[in-house]
């Protein structure tokens, strides 16, 4: 069974971000609280972990993990092009629940499964996550529960899915808001919304103007 660390308490939390880094360096999982829901995640650049990440959840190479970063830099590091509206929604919205889809930086060795070239990335607001990522570099994170499952809100609910498939938790308590992250296509001419989320699309078109949606 995977260690659990209570981040409540000073000494637990930074016992369990390193205990949760070196995991992470060695390909392992963990289980990290975010702004929306707890995440499971790997090293995005370990290909055999975030296969271990696709199996953890039950899940296939056709639905591809997003990508959490630790700073903006990160993030634009990862992407080929932000295109005329990446940088202000970036400016508005990060760190938040906000997702944003763009063409991937093709000079990247990593496998993140069948992603037709994109990556999904974004920031968090959550001082834990951050903490990590800015010690371990870019994740590859899920919302931690087997595919069809509820998405955990604690991390207990985490450890009674994915039990022992886990390295690190991390338990930050209960996540304040379990909605989930917008999601937002930036690949296309105009930016298409593929998941309403925590960040209504009218803030959107509030900074950029037209967003399409399929509804």
């Amino acid at each position: 069974m995977g260690r659990r660390f209570d981040c409540s308490d000073l000494e637990q939390r930074t016992e369990g971000l390193t205990e949760a880094a070196a995991a992470v360096r060695r390909g392992e999982l963990v289980v990290l609280p975010t702004d929306t829901v707890y995440g499971l995640g790997a090293d995005a650049f370990t290909p055999s972990a975030v296969t271990g990440l696709l199996d953890a959840k039950g899940r296939g190479r056709d639905m591809p993990p997003p990508v959490l970063v630790g700073t903006v830099r990160a993030a634009t590091a990862l992407i080929d092009d932000l295109g005329p509206y990446g940088q202000d929604l970036i400016d508005a919205f990060w760190p938040g629940p906000l997702t944003l889809v763009c063409k991937a930086n093709r000079a990247l060795s990593w496998d993140l499964g069948d992603t037709k070239g994109t990556v999904a990335v974004r920031m968090p607001l959550h001082p834990v996550a951050l903490d990590l990522l800015k010690e371990t570099g870019p994740m590859a994170v899920s919302s931690a529960n087997r595919s069809g499952a509820p998405a955990a809100t604690t991390a207990e609910e985490a450890e009674e899915q994915l039990g022992e498939s886990v390295a690190v938790y991390l338990d930050a308590g209960k996540t304040t808001d379990q909605t989930p992250s917008t999601i937002l296509d930036l690949t296309t001419a105009v930016p298409r919304m593929l998941r309403r989320g925590a960040i209504p699309v009218e803030k959107l078109r509030g900074i950029i103007g037209y967003v399409a949606t399929d509804d």
